[in-house]
């Protein structure tokens, strides 16, 4: 089978002399690994457009049985600028793209995910200063548009919204008030209002505009919601960051 779509370059490697295997981001198909026969020296069908997230235009083919997809032809639509000089930026891109590679998005998923990540690439395009926990914030909304996303607006024990501080429990993706408590719950994590208010903003706009609401949060608000976070990721997809890696825990 032979398919047309527009792809993400996550990570690419060489297993022959002129022969690659590419993790690709697609928008309808999710995160999948395709091989680049000549892919290092093909400037017909590839041109050199098989840099690290680039966008492409691709041609693919699936091999009999569906085993293997082989890219056959790409097409550069876009590629990053300040990333190929900013390390900074190119660091925390790389830790995105880790992350989406182990939660192995698939098709059901891929359309949302997908535009997350571009828009991702934009704001690291962009010269303005950037959260310093953009990978979190990435980990969370990616771990929402693959259907775990935590409950944040509403108190699950009175039914009210929460504006002001409030608890997060980890293991229940859930949100308490104050008033409410979390009762002697280990997993529960105290929320100041700036904090829900700005995990509620990740999970539901653009990663472009993140930075309005996390730049000037106070170091102990960002702990608490790192702490959030990061259990959250760790307790309901059994992912973390250890090591220079992502591991399955």
């Amino acid at each position: 089978m032979e398919w047309n779509d527009t792809a993400l370059v996550l990570q690419t490697g060489q297993f022959r002399e002129a022969d690659l295997w590419v993790r690709l981001f697609s928008q309808s198909r999710g995160v999948f690994t395709a091989f680049a026969f000549g892919g290092s020296r093909s400037r017909r069908r590839f041109c050199g457009c098989l840099d690290v997230f680039n966008v492409l235009s691709c041609r693919c083919k699936t091999t009999a049985y569906g085993k293997y997809v082989n890219l056959e032809e790409a097409v550069l639509l876009r590629a990053p600028q300040r990333l190929r000089t900013d390390w900074l930026r190119m660091g925390l891109a790389v830790n995105c793209a880790r992350f989406a590679e182990a939660l192995g998005i698939g098709s059901d998923s891929a359309a949302g995910a997908y535009a997350v990540f571009i828009d991702l690439l934009r704001l690291l395009e962009e010269p303005a200063p950037l959260p310093v926990l953009l990978p979190l914030f990435f980990r969370l909304r990616m771990a929402s548009e693959i259907g775990f996303a935590p409950a944040l607006h509403q108190c699950a024990a009175c039914g009210k919204a929460v504006q002001g501080a409030a608890l997060f429990l980890v293991n229940e993706g859930l949100v308490r008030c104050e008033e409410c408590g979390g009762g002697s719950s280990p997993y529960a994590v105290p929320l100041p209002a700036a904090g829900l208010a700005l995990l509620q903003a990740v999970q539901q706009q653009s990663p472009t505009v993140w930075g309005r609401y996390a730049l000037s949060l106070p170091i102990a608000e960002r702990r608490a919601c790192a702490r959030a976070i990061d259990g959250f990721v760790q307790y309901h997809l059994g992912i973390a960051w250890e090591e220079g890696r992502f591991r399955k825990v």
